[in-house]
This record gives C-alpha cells, sequence and structure tokens, in this order.
C-alpha cells in the first residue's frame, strides 16, 4: 500500500522525501514498479476504468452500490466488496449529504384532508399514487421555488414548475403538467403535506376536475411524505449546493436538466432494483404485453 501511495504522488512528492516518510527504501520503491503486475492487479486496473466512467458519469454521485450494479448491467461480474475496496483505494466517494429542511407550514384555517397512504408508499402501476412537495432554491437573484410531482410507482418526477413566487399557481402548475403527460385514470391517490397551497380552493378544484382523491400529511410528521422530500435532499445534496446560480433563469435549466436528463432517465434507484425510473416503467410495460400476449 505504501508503494502504490508513493506511485499515485510521485508529481507531488520527492520519491527520497516520500521513502523517508514511510520508512521504505528506494530500491524496493523501483523494484515494485517495474514488476510484472498480478491477473488480479491487471483486473482490478481494467475493472478500475469502467468504475471511473460509472462514476463520472454518475455526476460523482454514485457510491459502490450503484457503480457495482452498473457495471453488472454492462456484463461484468464484480463484487460490490470490490468494487467499494477500489473506489475506495481512489478517492472516489459519492457526493457528502447535507441536512435537509422541511420547507411548507400548514395553513390551520383550511380543513386538511386524511392521510390515506399512512406511510406505505408501495404502488403496483403506474399513476397510482402521487406524492407532491415543494422547495426553495438561492439563487443571486433571490429565491426560486421548485414543485415537483412524483409517481410512487417508479419514483419518476412526472411534474415539475419553477417561480420567482411562492403562490398556489406554482403547485396547480406543477400537477397540471404531471396531468397532461400522464392522463391518469380516476381514483388517483394525491398525496401532500398540509401545505396551504395544497389546501387552496383552486388546487383542490383541479383535483375534483380530474377525480383525484386528495391525502394529506399529519401535522408535523415529515415521514409521512417522506419519499419526495428524500427526491429534493437528492436533488440539493447531489447536484444545487455544487452549484452557484447567477440568475434564475440559470437554476431553472439546471435543475430541469438534472430531473429530466439525469434523475429520471439514468439515476440508479435502490427501490427499484437500480433502476432509473424511466427503465423501471418501460420493463414494466414489456413485462404487462408479454402477460397479456
Amino acid at each position: 500500500m505504501k508503494y502504490q501511495f508513493m506511485k499515485r504522488h510521485k508529481d507531488e512528492f520527492k520519491i527520497e522525501r516520500m521513502s523517508s516518510v514511510f520508512d521504505v527504501s528506494r530500491s524496493g520503491y523501483y523494484k515494485f514498479i517495474i514488476r510484472i503486475p498480478s491477473d488480479r492487479a491487471q483486473e482490478n486496473y481494467r475493472l478500475l476504468g469502467k468504475i471511473k466512467d460509472s462514476y463520472l458519469n454518475s455526476r460523482k454521485t454514485y457510491g459502490s452500490p450503484r457503480v457495482c450494479s452498473e457495471l453488472r448491467a454492462g456484463g461484468e461480474t464484480c463484487s460490490r466488496k470490490r468494487v467499494a475496496r477500489i473506489m475506495k483505494e481512489y478517492d472516489m466517494a459519492a457526493k457528502m449529504k447535507k441536512r435537509f429542511k422541511v420547507t411548507t407550514k400548514a395553513n390551520p384555517n383550511k380543513i386538511p384532508a386524511p392521510n390515506l397512504l399512512n406511510q406505505n408508499f408501495a404502488a403496483k402501476e403506474p399513476d397510482q399514487r402521487w406524492v407532491a412537495d415543494f422547495t426553495y432554491v438561492d439563487t443571486k437573484e433571490g429565491w426560486l421555488y421548485v414543485a415537483a410531482v412524483m409517481d410512487l410507482f417508479s419514483r419518476r418526477i412526472v411534474g415539475l414548475a419553477m417561480s420567482d413566487r411562492m403562490k398556489d399557481d406554482l403547485v396547480i402548475a406543477a400537477l397540471q403538467q404531471a396531468l397532461t403527460h400522464r392522463h391518469p385514470n380516476a381514483g388517483l391517490i394525491h398525496h401532500s403535506d398540509r401545505g396551504s397551497q395544497y389546501a387552496s380552493k383552486d388546487f383542490r378544484g383541479l383535483l375534483m376536475k380530474y377525480c383525484i382523491v386528495a391525502s394529506m400529511s399529519g401535522t408535523g410528521n415529515c415521514y409521512d411524505n417522506a419519499v419526495i422530500e428524500s427526491f429534493f435532499h437528492t436533488l440539493k445534496t447531489e447536484h444545487i449546493y455544487f452549484e452557484q446560480y447567477e440568475t434564475r433563469e440559470q437554476a431553472k435549466r439546471s435543475i430541469f436538466e438534472y430531473v429530466e436528463v439525469f434523475y429520471n432517465r439514468q439515476r440508479r434507484h435502490s427501490t427499484l432494483k437500480y433502476m432509473s425510473p424511466v427503465v423501471f416503467e418501460k420493463q414494466w410495460q414489456q413485462e404487462v404485453r408479454g402477460f397479456s400476449s
């Protein structure tokens, strides 16, 4: 391990200095670098290239479980422990996560809908259960508010809206986008927290128009809407916290690209057998067609 460290950092520190620090001989180091690597070492080096590709393509958000899953999907037979060991050796770690804060406030003057989910976030098929929430993003122009609607079946973001003001129109726009793209059947459950925007007359009117059943979290219980809050946590800790937005428009483009290009279509989810939401839905559709044929 000492010789490996010296080899990796030979352009930063003198060999003589590192030999003294690690109490090893220079002759031993030079013998190490010219020896023929073992078959396993060569295989590790080959695997390293694939690990790097997966890690960088994930925007440095993947840890060893997701990287290993992606390699296996590509035909590799590596173990998770082996991938984890190589990633640790070459300082490839998933982006650090920060604490996420809940941003919505209930309106005590509005009667909330009952909690129909009760923290049961399972769905047997698409567009049975949607969850919704919003958050805010800091830019040099001021706050940008982001509302999202997620399908619990595939964890896909089916509605996304952004605005410089936190008004009822924002969550209505996110829901309207989801309705336009998905065309759900009557009886769909829409779950949110008790934020005043979701309790507004206009929002509830839109739910009634499309025969959608409203559901709301219990008072002060963030776990009742944990899945969509987890999405915003991921959005912020994997992407937003590593950006500096000059304008709201810049933030909008950045967030849209992350959600539509990366999160929905590429990012592997542990709850989806390490598939992306889009791939998970396509596989389900293929299975349904197979059963019906």
